[in-house]
């Protein structure tokens, strides 16, 4: 699809709206290359593109938390954060000492987020890795899925992207720069 730069301009600010829908409380982030890659060279940046990135920056400043794991935390750029910023990890090393909004809990990911609701507020978006929303998902924790899905293709860490969309009722497309933007919930 090509888009005016009205026409994706619009296209973005209805994706960023819809990042966090009214009673979605609970919403999974997650890029991935055409291929299903997560990660290229070790981090999610590798199979993002522009238009995943200001959405994702977008998404981020609606919300009360955000929620990751350990190895999301030493892999990805968590050394600031716009709000709280949980860590689901067994280690007792915080990996973003630096980031004065972090907290460190050992605890499984469905006791973590019921703890940052509590302490936060409703509105949690997960960026954690795969192993993660996949559990929270499985567990019928997650209101929403943001999937970004990017034309880049070789990269590490294979998911099948269009099962995890199979595993919601409903879910939409916008096509924004060559990145397909899928929302999804039941």
């Amino acid at each position: 699809m090509i888009c005016s730069t009205f026409e994706r301009d619009l296209s973005l600010r209805k994706a960023r709206e819809s990042a966090i829908v009214g009673q979605m409380s609970t919403v999974a982030s997650l890029v991935v290359g055409l291929d299903g890659s997560t990660s290229k060279g070790n981090t999610s940046n590798g199979v993002s593109s522009d238009a995943d990135r200001r959405a994702f920056l977008a998404r981020r400043r609606k919300v009360d938390c955000i929620l990751i794991g350990g190895n999301t935390a030493r892999h990805e750029p968590y050394k600031q954060s716009p709000v709280p910023l949980v860590i689901i990890s067994r280690s007792t090393i915080n990996p973003v000492a630096g980031n004065d909004l972090s907290h460190l809990w050992n605890m499984s990911a469905a006791q973590a987020l019921e703890k940052a609701k509590k302490s936060f507020g409703e509105r949690i978006l997960i960026e954690a890795g795969t192993s993660i929303i996949f559990e929270l998902i499985d567990q019928g924790l997650v209101d929403q899925l943001d999937l970004s899905v990017t034309p880049v293709t070789g990269g590490e860490n294979p998911i099948d992207w269009r099962a995890l969309l199979n595993k919601f009722a409903h879910h939409s497309l916008t096509q924004i720069d060559g990145t397909d933007f899928y929302t999804a919930h039941n």
